[in-house]
This record gives structure tokens, C-alpha cells and sequence, in this order.
């Protein structure tokens, strides 16, 4: 009998979603940083065994939206509660259990399984776990509850055998050699935005946005072009640094996570380009692939 479902991730922003995505799937899909709203999509991450495929999908942090963009995000995590065959819930024990309990009112009311991930338990001793475990355990008596480490891979294995048990008897989705919905060019502009966010502060990240205009893929190397955008000309001469500095730090250091990635030299052009208004407008978040 052949097993298949989808496998959706969701949870408040910091907890560790997205670590917890690439530890599972063996690959860095998703982008990671310290900062909160990291993941701005909805990424799959796809397991394929002989006789089982697992379909994975980070999705953003829970958020009170503020701006269109983030009302897009959360149209992501409520279509992902929608559609799927098992809810990976992910808190951690530095958060406050407590926080937008609102969704986890909508854990109780769903059919399909939940398993809820206790993450960064290196951060806490074992009487604050167990405690942990035995709030979760109370708030969403139908789920499974374990406790785990992303970050060291502690407890991958009971997910995934939890996975297994409670995974669907179907075809699989996707072919069998697919491990990702998402294309080359996404990558790239998801690495340009990770070193973004490692690189800058305050409002910056938030601010910007990467399209990749150009993407050659040659037998030698990839020649990758792409414009970053941003929301005023101040951010503007933040991103670009004195007499191209800091625009240069960023371009190195994408250059190299890109060539990791796609085990290929590359060369990477970056531009950056003042759009006020993208993170609002319906034109400019649909061509960025946040709106259908």
C-alpha cells in the first residue's frame, strides 16, 4: 500500500518552522534567520520513500497583518490549515504557549491528524518540557505531542515515523524524482533575501523585495540577474553602502550560498530599484507571487 498526503507547518513566527522543514527534508528549501516574517510563501519540500511520499509546506508566521503583503501571508496559512492531510504545529519553549490562540482553536475543530512539535528544547531544562507537553496535551487532547530540536535534528525520526503512521493510503502527488514545487529562480531570489536579512537591520528587510529578471543556465555556470526593491531612495543608499560596499558584501555572499546550492559557478548581477508601493499593491504582489 502506497502512502501520500500533504504535511502543512504552521506556527507563530520564530519558533522554528522552517528549520524544522530542512531538517525533515534533508534539504535547505527554506530560507532561516533570527528575524521574524523570514518565509513570505508557501514552500514545498517533497520526501519520496518506495512504498510513501510526503509533501511538506512551510508557510509563514501567525501575524496580525499591518499591510496587503501580510494579509497574503495569512491567506497562505488558512489555505494550508484547509488543505491538509496532517498539521504539524510548531511552538517552542521560549514563546508564550498562549499566543494567537485563535488558531489553535481551529487545530481543535479540524479532522486530520496534528501533531504538535515542542522545538528549541536545548534552550530549556526537562521539568520546563514536560510542563510544556502536558499544557499542549490539555489544549489539543486529539494531538500528538513531541519534543524536538530543529536546529540539532534531536527527534526527526519520532515526527516522521508519527508522519508515517498517520499519512494517507494514496498515490503519490508528484513524480517520484520532484523534491520541491518551486523553481531555480525562486531559490535565488530566496538566497539574495536571506543575506538581506542577515546583512541589515530595522526596517530594511521588511522593505524589500527580489525579483530575479534573468536566470541563463549554461553548462560552465549560471548567470543570474536581479533587482531588488525597495520602498524609499534612503533605503535605497542603505542597501547599496558607500561607494557600492555593502551591495557588494551582499552580491559575495549570495554568489556563494547560490553556488552551494546549485552546485554550479555562478554570476550574479544585482540592481536595486525604488518601488513605493509593492508591499500594497495588488499588480506588483501579483507578479511577486503572492496573490493568485
Amino acid at each position: 500500500m502506497h502512502k501520500s498526503g500533504f504535511v502543512n507547518i504552521i506556527g507563530n513566527p520564530n519558533v522554528g518552522k522552517s528549520t524544522l522543514m530542512n531538517a525533515l527534508v534533508g534539504e535547505k528549501l527554506s530560507i532561516v534567520t533570527a528575524k521574524a516574517q523570514t518565509t513570505r510563501h508557501r514552500i514545498m519540500g517533497i520526501v519520496n520513500g518506495e512504498d510513501y511520499q510526503i509533501v511538506y509546506s512551510d508557510t509563514p508566521g501567525i501575524l496580525k497583518p499591518n499591510y496587503r503583503l501580510q494579509q497574503n501571508m495569512m491567506d497562505f496559512v488558512r489555505t494550508a490549515i484547509g488543505d491538509a492531510d496532517i498539521i504539524l504545529y510548531v511552538t517552542d519553549t521560549v514563546e508564550k504557549p498562549d499566543k494567537n490562540q485563535e488558531y489553535v482553536q481551529k487545530l481543535k475543530d479540524l479532522q486530520c491528524p496534528v501533531i504538535v512539535v515542542v522545538n528549541k528544547i536545548d534552550l530549556s531544562d526537562q521539568a520546563s518540557v514536560l510542563s510544556l507537553m502536558d499544557y499542549w496535551k490539555e489544549q489539543l487532547p486529539q494531538a500528538v505531542v513531541i519534543p524536538a530540536s530543529a536546529e540539532h535534528k534531536f527527534n526527526m525520526d519520532a515526527i516522521m515515523a508519527e508522519i508515517l503512521d498517520k499519512l494517507p493510503a494514496s498515490p503519490p502527488w508528484y513524480d517520484k524524482d520532484t523534491f520541491t514545487d518551486r523553481n531555480l529562480r525562486f531559490f535565488a531570489s530566496e538566497i539574495i533575501r536571506e543575506k538581506i536579512l542577515l546583512n541589515y537591520g530595522q526596517e530594511i528587510p521588511y522593505s524589500c523585495q527580489v525579483e530575479v529578471e534573468a536566470f541563463k543556465e549554461g553548462e560552465e555556470r549560471y548567470e543570474i540577474a536581479a533587482v531588488i526593491y525597495v520602498m524609499r531612495d534612503s533605503q535605497k543608499g542603505i542597501l547599496i553602502g558607500k561607494g557600492g560596499s555593502a551591495l557588494k558584501k551582499l552580491g559575495t555572499e549570495a554568489r556563494l550560498e547560490m553556488e552551494d546550492f546549485f552546485q554550479k559557478k555562478v554570476f550574479l548581477s544585482l540592481f536595486v530599484k525604488v518601488d513605493p508601493d509593492w508591499r500594497e499593491s495588488r499588480k506588483e504582489l501579483r507578479r511577486f507571487g503572492y496573490e493568485e
